[in-house]
């Protein structure tokens, strides 16, 4: 039975992750290119150049058919829910929902309403009403994100509930500390500033195309320099919001930073690793070196995890094993605790079923001693605490590098835009185009660090995903999985189709 549930775990997290990394390929695009949309009609309406409405028309056929289709692999994913992590849903289902519902209720109002007036409504409503509803889209898209990082940020760092002994549920006690988490907040601002970075990189590669294919070089150049400033910001705002989420998680995920970057041994004055190998038969509290080369920085990592260069930063052996000289409670202390909360939880239900009333009230209050411990409890190993390095690591530094290049590309892009040469330089089209390609890549990496940096955990400490899932087999699972691989595929192949086909048609149409 323990292998059946091992491996319905592992197949219910693959099409998770299979279809979270579709969803994100379409999602990040609608949220950029909604308010890319909303600048350059306001350019329209303020000169009245219907130059610039044709250029907002063509960039909203491209947005709609995205749309369209992140709305499909959306649905599919919260359906998961209740699929494959029922135990999940029930478990925290009071608190996870709130925030699903308000998205789906008020953000796609908003989106639903103003969608079919941004589209449809040219010839039939005022100039300032059609702008009004393009800027509400935008608003309604990125309000859909806020709700759904909300959800996502609880479960990173799991505040304002308190858990039912009676329910065994996980109960909302405050929404606004739910909603006003620092790490929603900063998942929220990371995400979406990475959003406006990918849909100006989308912007600014297709009209390179233009301009190498000599074609619409007029509206090419004219959507490359708004997109290249929006994008410029942008990115400056990614590197802000970037390091604000490092800080964070350096304070409520250490075992996350520790992965990011390789970190084994805690250290004081602790390094960045610049560039590595990472060593990936290395396991917690083996003699194995952590890297096979690496390039480091020295202090920036404790600089960045505490904002002191010379502070001492926890490695992923501390967190597993412990580090009495530092105070730190490793993972396998915590399982020690968990598995009492787990037993006297269990002695607290069978003494309320059988109406002891005295040991229920033992029971409990020794449950609330250790029941912050209480995800430790299912886990077998404290090596179970620590999340794929390897795939972390990688993942962090190959987002970091790429996000370091973006701005520059913008740069280069207004330079020569300012010196009317743009059209003449074909490397930094090409760059621009293939950057396109690039964008989704940091995107799809940062998604990794985010989820497989806080493994094993469904919620952070409380739930791991091995409790969390659908007791079902894995034959059903399995099944699903290759389902939606093919039909997510055939989605993102018919979108790339539709998409160059309209490309190819230009703005005339």
């Amino acid at each position: 039975m323990g292998d059946q549930i091992l491996t319905t775990v592992d197949w219910a997290r693959a099409q998770f992750a299979l279809t979270a990394m579709y969803h994100w390929i379409f999602v990040p695009l609608t949220l950029g290119l909604s308010f890319l949309l909303a600048f350059f009609e306001s350019i329209y309406v303020k000169t009245g150049n219907e130059e610039w409405k044709k250029l907002t028309k063509f960039w909203m056929t491209l947005f709609g058919i995205n749309f369209a289709i992140g709305v499909a692999t959306g649905i599919i994913l919260e359906f998961e829910f209740g699929t494959n992590w029922s135990n999940y849903s029930w478990m925290v289902g009071d608190i996870f929902g709130a925030p699903l519902a308000i998205e789906g209720i008020f953000a796609f109002f908003i989106e639903a309403t103003f969608f079919a007036v941004m589209f449809f409504g040219w010839q039939r409503v005022s100039k300032g009403f059609h702008l009004f509803s393009t800027w509400m889209v935008a608003v309604g898209s990125n309000l859909s994100a806020v709700w759904i990082l909300v959800a996502n940020g609880w479960m990173q760092f799991p505040v304002g509930m308190a858990f039912n002994p009676d329910t065994a549920r996980f109960e909302m006690q405050n929404f606004w500390e739910v909603a006003l988490s620092p790490v929603a907040v900063h998942k929220f601002t990371h995400t979406t500033s990475s959003a406006f970075l990918l849909a100006s990189l989308f912007v600014v590669g297709i009209s390179a195309l233009f301009l190498m294919q000599e074609r619409h070089q007029k509206m090419a150049k004219r959507s490359m320099v708004v997109a290249a400033v929006f994008g410029f910001v942008a990115s400056l705002f990614v590197g802000l919001t970037g390091d604000e989420a490092a800080f964070s998680v350096a304070q409520r995920q250490p075992m996350k930073l520790a992965a990011m970057e390789g970190l084994y041994v805690g250290q004081e004055k602790a390094p960045i690793v610049a560039m590595g190998i990472i060593n990936a038969s290395k396991k917690p509290g083996d003699d194995l070196p952590a890297f096979y080369q690496e390039v480091k920085i020295p202090g920036l990592l404790s600089l960045l995890a505490n904002r002191d260069p010379n502070s001492f930063v926890p490695g992923i052996n501390d967190l597993v094993f412990g580090n009495a000289e530092r105070n730190i409670i490793g993972a396998e202390q915590r399982m020690v605790t968990g598995k009492i909360a787990l037993a006297e939880l269990a002695r607290y239900k069978y003494a309320k079923d059988t109406g002891n009333e005295a040991e229920a009230a033992a029971a409990l209050a020794i449950f609330d001693q250790h029941k912050g411990d209480l995800g430790y409890g299912y886990l077998t190993s404290p090596v179970e605490a620590a999340p794929p390095v390897a795939t972390t690591f990688y993942s962090f530094h190959i987002m970091v590098v790429l996000g370091t290049l973006f701005p520059v590309i913008f740069l280069l892009v207004l330079y020569f835009a300012y010196k009317g040469t743009l059209e003449y330089q074909r490397w930094l089209n090409l760059l621009c185009f293939f950057s396109i390609f690039l964008g989704y890549v940091a995107q799809q990496a940062g998604w990794i660090v985010a989820e497989v940096g806080r493994q094993p955990w469904a919620i952070q400490g409380l739930l791991p995903v091995g409790v969390a899932v659908t007791n079902i087999a894995a034959s059903n699972v399995q099944t699903t999985f290759f389902i939606f691989l093919t039909l997510f595929t055939a989605l993102l192949l018919a979108e790339i189709r539709i998409m160059m086909k309209q490309i190819k048609i230009g703005p005339e149409a």
